[in-house]
């Protein structure tokens, strides 16, 4: 009576078993540090990045950069205004996210290389003995059967 279907606790236990596994959990990670990486290069760009910028075309905010289109069709309505200057600011965010991106990607791959090279240094197969050597050490383990043999 209290419960509900067994299929629902089914369902309630491969739910627990998904959300609990590691991939779950990794790209939730991911997804809040993204979010934060993503906040902080936004700060870069328009706090840091962009104001200098500004001061060399006149002390003007990028943000602030826009072109008013005059309603002719309709004159009672405001303008239509295009803020290309919030478009040059994003387009730089893009910028700074793609190169950050490009660099942790190539610090990736020269991390895996390093571990590769590591590994291959590490674990160099023995090269298979030549012809003559297996006869020799065919001679050598009879001429030791043999002296054993006769002590």
């Amino acid at each position: 009576m209290g419960g509900c279907c067994s299929g629902c606790g089914k369902f309630c236990k491969d739910f627990k078993d998904f959300a609990i596994q590691g991939n779950v959990m990794d790209l939730a990670v991911g997804i809040v540090i993204g979010k934060a990486f993503g906040d902080l290069v936004q700060s870069f760009v328009s706090d840091l990045l962009l104001p200098p910028f500004g001061l060399l075309f006149g002390g003007v905010a990028f943000t602030n950069l826009t072109v008013k289109m005059h309603n002719f069709a309709y004159p009672n309505n405001p303008p239509v205004v295009l803020r290309y200057g919030a478009f040059i600011q994003h387009f730089i965010y893009l910028l700074v996210v793609a190169f950050g991106l490009f660099c942790v990607i190539v610090l990736v791959k020269r991390l895996r290389e390093m571990r590769e090279q590591q590994k291959a240094q590490e674990y160099t197969p023995v090269p298979e003995p030549s012809e003559e050597i297996k006869v020799l050490m065919e001679i050598r383990d009879l001429l030791g059967a043999k002296t054993e043999a006769r002590v």
